[in-house]
């Protein structure tokens, strides 16, 4: 039998586990009544309209929403980078060269040229015996295609991979040489993609077919995230190869996009509240687009301790916020902000008749530098980032114009246009010639003098390439 406390003791146990049930069930019974309740919450209206949205996010695009109350805050950022960290800090490629104390001087090697030996021998030969120091070679070229082979894990980046040159043998070569290598990524021209993926690309509804220019060349989308993510994982490759400089061309859409944007079907994304039916505000969000995507591949490749550069058209400093800018959504100031270095393709034969006063421009290569130059100088003179211009000159001949407005190009023209960025203080210049072919006897490195003008040596004729010489097959 139970003793008298033991029987109390299982009374009272007995006793708490009937009052728990019991709150449990009541609780239960409770929270099934409130549950079956209908709460009216209250009504919810939008403080601003749709046009007071856009209205705010163009100003975003300017940098006009610093304002409370009247109060004008500072624009000026509570913290700069020092211009030098640590390499530690940094992806260590394996290949390492400095950026040129005295300026960058490059010019350009074709993804076609990069791949012949002879070629590649030529131009180190070349830019030993001259000032140059520096190489733009295409890592992703105009149709799209990723020329060397890559560890990307993005399937979008493999499937564009064509591996038709060894880079990192090649970035080798530099390296002995001290020559500073820049990967210029072709951005939003691109062929390849868009034919493989429509949905990244600009799609005509009448023909179902993905747009192309009258040049045949097809455009993916800047609106996209997965288009923005996929050009900044192709520049990543480039940095992890070793090239120094990440130069973005065809940073842009289409040339004439405002013209043909409304006939096409494409996705906005996020951009579509930029969308304003105001003249002077139409395009905005194409100038969002470009600038947010500079601003990302920034961060992105920071890790990686590489210089990040944009090719812009000469055009857009000249013009300012016009509507045909924000067509293409290149704001040179705003670019600036975003980069290291801006590129402005200034090549004479690309100004119209009668530009800077100029019956024909392409006649006038100094006149046209030195013009142009004072245009930029007065929109980067409003750039808070310490920013580098580093113009792209001409060394080609434009046979496409008529006879009579264009000149053949060599020495002499080319020295003129480096003559005028010497005497507006422009040390770094980078040289164009898709077919390869540069003029020799050029003083790459020009000063000024005492009395403010420049000096040009006496520079020894170098041979040029032979264009014969049998392409090597090896790669």
């Amino acid at each position: 039998m139970l003793n008298k406390n033991k029987y109390n003791s299982y009374i009272k146990i007995l006793f708490l586990l009937l009052v728990c049930i019991l709150s449990l069930t009541a609780c239960k019974s409770k929270t099934q009544e409130v549950s079956n309740q209908t709460v009216n919450l209250p009504q919810v209206s939008y403080k601003y309209d749709q046009d007071q949205v856009v209205d705010f996010k163009n100003r975003l695009i300017t940098e006009d929403t610093a304002r409370y109350e009247g109060l004008a805050l500072s624009g000026k950022p509570f913290l700069v980078k020092p211009d030098a960290l640590p390499s530690s800090l940094f992806y260590d490629s394996g290949i390492h060269i400095a950026y040129p104390e005295d300026g960058v001087r490059g010019l350009y090697i074709s993804g076609e040229l990069i791949g012949d030996p002879n070629y590649v021998n030529y131009i180190i030969n070349y830019i030993d015996n001259t000032d140059l120091n520096t190489v733009v070679v295409d890592f992703k070229d105009d149709y799209g295609q990723i020329i060397p082979a890559n560890d990307s894990t993005d399937p979008l980046v493999q499937a564009s991979t064509i591996s038709s040159v060894d880079y990192k043998s090649i970035l080798k070569q530099f390296e002995a040489h001290k020559i500073y290598p820049i990967a210029r990524i072709t951005s939003f021209k691109d062929n390849m993609l868009a034919e493989n993926h429509p949905e990244f690309s600009f799609v005509d509804p009448n023909t179902n077919a993905v747009w192309q220019d009258a040049n045949g060349a097809s455009f993916i989308n800047p609106f996209m995230p997965e288009v923005q993510n996929y050009v900044i994982n192709v520049a990543k490759e480039a940095a992890k190869m070793g090239f120094k400089d990440i130069q973005f061309d065809y940073v842009r859409f289409p040339e004439g996009f405002f013209e043909i944007a409304d006939t096409l079907q494409y996705e906005l994304g996020d951009y579509a509240s930029f969308v304003s039916d105001d003249p002077d505000k139409s395009g905005s969000e194409r100038t969002r687009a470009i600038n947010n995507f500079l601003n990302l591949a920034s961060e992105s490749l920071a890790p990686y301790g590489v210089n990040i550069s944009a090719d812009v058209f000469g055009y857009t400093t000249v013009a300012g916020d016009t509507y045909d800018v924000r067509g293409i959504g290149q704001n040179i100031g705003q670019i600036a902000e975003n980069v290291d270095v801006v590129s402005a393709m200034i090549y004479p034969s690309h100004w119209g008749n009668g530009f800077f006063g100029l019956d024909y421009p392409d006649l006038y290569p100094y006149e046209v530098v030195d013009n142009y130059m004072y245009s930029e100088k007065m929109v980067f003179q409003n750039v808070q980032n310490k920013v580098t211009s580093r113009p792209w000159l001409q060394d080609f001949t434009d046979y496409s114009k008529p006879e009579g407005s264009f000149q053949v190009y060599g020495s002499e023209q080319v020295q003129a246009q480096i003559n005028a960025l010497a005497m507006n203080d422009i040390r770094e210049y980078l040289l164009w010639n898709a077919s390869g072919e540069y003029s020799t006897g050029v003083d790459y490195k020009v000063e000024k003098n005492e009395f403010g003008e420049v000096h040009v040596d006496q520079v020894p004729i170098l041979d040029a390439y032979d264009e014969t010489v049998t392409y090597s097959d090896n790669n």
